[in-house]
């Protein structure tokens, strides 16, 4: 007889940020929690954004003052509670002849982004004539320049690292991570949510039993829908956006960049950003396949053209980018109107005539995450009649967030690696980073640097694929230890960090050589060439 199957609380469908965080609050708070993604974790839309932590300063055109407001003060939280991934971040907003936003605008922008965010950690807004802003900012295009605004926000460099957090943390609190699952059914009795069913990378198919659902998907919303007994109407409508990577240029700003694009009017940022500059975004309806979405050379040529309009000097083309991102923002459907007034803001759907139980989240932004998953979670709490603890997330540090001092001093001590490595490190794993450090002391083959430089150890390759769900290289380079997003996207380490993922994972020669090209394939996939189609 089989065994009956498991039995959780919430089942969260979707590993990016908002379902990270859901499941991070949900098993903080008491649930018995399983969260599935059908690829590794943050491979979707959380890994595509600007990877800034912002309040959302062109929001306010369109009156989204309360989406405004709750950005700004979580904004604040995620500095307090993980600073080692969300740091401060200077920008400047040039102020053009003939811009569709003249000084008067900007500055009564700048003036309600402060007063939303009075009680801050981050410096308030100050106005810059022309001089001042050339004489920090000697770069930028001179010609009808008039003024420049400047304000400060915060950025996560690396979107894949909050992400494992929120989940690392949901485990410590009783929460089974499952990636490489993909969903296949949605089951029902009697018109609630009653289990699914899921199938593993091995093709293997399992079901569980479920008191509820939250469908953070994404995308992948609606797809995810039809896996139930009916389908429903149409609830996302993503835009599509796409960011270039390239190295520094000649006439590269010091700090971020929020500019008028001069073909639409809207805004774009150029931001320094793992010692590269990381610009975008655009925002195009997008009504194709989600899986594999690249950036178009309409859109790379978009923001070429832009930037080298802004910094003249740049004289950037397809040969100066390093890599392209691309993908699909989940906004709710709607058929007509711009892009850039679809609202940002975070929807908490019931799916009642599907199936009680089930609750699918529609759009959000990644620096609200955190409050979307307070507001899940207290629908929960309503949907399984239970009487749940407050959310703890608000004052909670990550794990990372903890002990960084130590870190660094243990680091120091090993002497393994160069300075520039340990900050790295440290960046990175914030005070989980000691851990490398002594599994690394503690195991001698385990203390060998992967380059000449000493950035790297074996210890952090065997580190990630034991405690941080890594699955594939791909996971290891691009989503765990952050090389990925180097200028040369790593590609110098792939065989040193191969073959320390072989003798961690026991992978044999063969499927060594498989992973690997399926690491270079992902890699190339980002690459922008001369002859991309449009």
């Amino acid at each position: 007889m089989d065994a009956a199957p498991a039995r959780y609380d919430v089942a969260i469908i979707g590993a990016g940020v908002n379902g990270a965080g859901i499941a991070r609050d949900a098993a903080l708070r008491g649930l018995r929690v399983i969260i599935l993604d059908k690829n590794d974790m943050c491979s979707g839309c959380s890994a595509i954004s600007s990877r800034l932590i912002h309040g959302g300063l062109r929001y306010l055109e369109y009156a989204e003052i309360p989406l405004v407001y709750e950005s700004l003060h979580e904004r604040r939280y995620l500095r307090h509670n993980a600073p080692h991934l969300v740091t401060p971040l200077r920008i400047n907003i040039p102020i053009f002849s003939g811009a569709r936003r003249g000084p008067w605008l900007i500055r009564l922008g700048m003036i309600a982004y402060d007063i939303l965010s009075f009680n801050k950690l981050l410096p308030r807004h100050e106005m810059l004539n022309r001089d001042q802003i050339k004489e920090q900012e000697p770069g930028l295009r001179q010609d009808g320049l008039l003024a420049a605004a400047r304000y400060s926000d915060a950025q996560v460099a690396f979107t894949e690292r909050l992400v494992l957090e929120n989940l690392l943390a949901a485990r410590a609190a009783g929460a089974e991570v499952k990636t490489y699952c993909e969903v296949r059914e949605i089951r029902t009795c009697e018109g609630a949510v009653d289990s699914l069913v899921y199938v593993d990378r091995s093709g293997s198919e399992s079901e569980i039993e479920v008191a509820s659902i939250v469908n953070a998907s994404g995308p992948w919303v609606d797809e995810v829908l039809k896996t139930a007994p009916s389908t429903p109407k149409r609830f996302v409508g993503g835009t599509k956006g796409s960011h270039i990577i390239v190295s520094p240029f000649k006439g590269a700003p010091k700090d971020a960049f929020y500019v008028e694009a001069a073909a639409d009017g809207r805004p774009f940022f150029i931001i320094p950003w793992n010692e590269q500059y990381l610009i975008g975004t655009t925002d195009i309806r997008y009504d194709e396949s989600l899986d594999n979405i690249r950036a178009s050379r309409a859109e790379v040529d978009y923001l070429i053209t832009e930037t080298n309009r802004v910094f003249p000097e740049a004289n950037l083309g397809i040969a100066e980018i390093n890599f392209a991102y691309a993908g699909v923002r989940p906004l709710p459907y709607q058929e007509k109107g711009p892009e850039s007034a679809i609202t940002r803001r975070h929807i908490i759907k019931m799916n009642r005539k599907i199936a009680k139980g089930l609750i699918s989240i529609i759009g959000g932004k990644l620096t609200t995450y955190r409050n979307l998953a307070e507001q899940t979670v207290d629908r929960l709490a309503k949907v399984l009649s239970k009487k749940l603890p407050n959310c703890r997330t608000r004052e909670t540090l990550l794990p990372g967030a903890w002990g960084i001092d130590r870190a660094r001093d243990l680091a120091e001590a090993s002497n393994l690696l160069s300075n520039k490595g340990t900050e790295r490190l440290l960046s990175i794993y914030g005070g989980r980073a000691a851990a490398i450090i002594e599994l690394a002391e503690s195991e001698p083959a385990l203390r060998e640097t992967l380059d000449d430089e000493g950035h790297y150890l074996a210890a952090e390759v065997a580190f990630v694929v034991r405690e941080e769900f890594a699955t594939t290289l791909a996971d290891i380079v691009f989503r765990r230890m952050m090389t990925g997003f180097d200028a040369d996207q790593g590609r110098s380490l792939y065989n040193a960090i191969a073959s320390s993922a072989a003798a961690e994972t026991g992978w044999s020669s063969e499927e060594t050589q498989a992973e690997l090209q399926a690491l270079i394939d992902y890699a190339d996939s980002l690459r922008v060439t001369e002859s991309a189609a449009d």
